[in-house]
């Protein structure tokens, strides 16, 4: 490698000029030595002593997702990949379409050098089954799969292989929270590992039942419960709200149901179980508000009931044309 060999004293007077005429070779180290400093050139430079010598190369770091990927993946290909990360505590979960299967490995490690968690996972299914949980592949990091995310102050421990959870709801759990009075009394018919009752908990003096079919959830929503100091109370049910819901003996001010490809089935409980005036925050999976308002207006119709529809929302896009839904509804005799 040419090099410049100036004194040590002139060794950096000597790199910011060579820096400023664009002549310093950037993808080597500078080299000094006990009396003599070398520092890469990219061309013969006048009034200075060229020497050739064996410098170490510069570790090139790079500065976005896009830089790890290049050369693997066309532009658009990487971009699409960017808007596919779910960072939930320090593991991240990609989706990786079908067309890019054979650079799963590649994605992966780029994925984790990006985003320094711990863990990169890939889905493997969509959610399925009753306890709505996703088959993962590991992909690179440390096959950790339990983690602590923290959101609007809570932390929310969990198995990302055993339950589902979403870190794009945050600004709804917060919207929903926000909107809770002290006293409510709440029920949350699908709690997961419950963000909506641990958010609104550690900021509200409210009485929340929280229920799930998924044993792992209520697992570490107890955990959750420990892990967070709370103004309100929340009680735990594992099983079907259908079946638990049998032995409550109380309405409800405020029921949450966001389980937004069934939600629908249960709208008959929770018509049920509201008191006069109280609200339902309601979710489904549909390209427009309207399909979810009947649904609401049918449930309270059977019974006698009406509902005002007090709030409509976008909360995420699910695929091109459908939306993850919330409509709010205060139900009144």
């Amino acid at each position: 490698m040419k090099c410049v060999k100036v004194p040590l004293k002139r060794l950096n007077d000597t790199r910011i000029k060579l820096m400023e005429n664009g002549q310093m070779n950037m993808e080597y180290k500078i080299k000094a030595e006990e009396k003599y400093g070398y520092i890469p050139i990219n061309e013969d430079v006048d009034d200075y002593e060229i020497v050739d010598i064996e410098l170490e190369p510069m570790k090139r770091v790079p500065h976005n997702f896009s830089e790890l990927l290049e050369g693997e993946l066309t532009n658009e290909e990487i971009e699409n990949l960017r808007t596919s990360f779910d960072t939930i505590g320090d593991i991240v979960i990609l989706e990786i379409p079908e067309n890019l299967q054979d650079k799963k490995q590649i994605i992966g490690d780029a994925a984790l050098k990006f985003t320094k968690r711990k863990a990169i996972y890939m889905k493997k299914s969509a959610i399925k089954g009753t306890t709505r949980v996703r088959d993962l592949e590991f992909l690179s990091g440390v096959d950790d799969s339990v983690t602590i995310h923290k959101e609007h102050g809570a932390r929310l421990k969990l198995d990302v292989r055993e339950v589902y959870f979403s870190p794009r709801l945050a600004t709804e759990r917060k919207r929903v929270m926000e909107s809770v009075k002290d006293g409510e009394k709440i029920l949350d018919m699908f709690c997961g590992i419950g963000p909506f009752p641990i958010v609104i908990a550690r900021n509200k003096n409210v009485n929340i039942t929280a229920v799930d079919i998924n044993e792992s959830a209520i697992r570490y929503l107890n955990e959750n419960i420990k892990l967070n100091k709370l103004e309100g109370h929340i009680e735990t049910y594992c099983g079907d709200i259908r079946e638990v819901s049998k032995s409550f003996n109380l309405k409800f001010d405020r029921i949450i149901m966001n389980l937004p490809g069934l939600a629908y089935t249960f709208l008959d409980v929770a018509v049920d179980l509201i008191n006069d005036g109280g609200i339902i925050n309601y979710y489904e999976f549909s390209d427009s508000y309207e399909q979810g308002i009947k649904r609401l207006k049918d449930a309270c119709r059977k019974v006698g009931k009406e509902v005002e529809i007090i709030n409509t929302r976008k909360v995420k896009s699910t695929s091109p044309g459908e939306w993850h839904v919330a409509i709010d509804g205060e139900i009144k005799h």
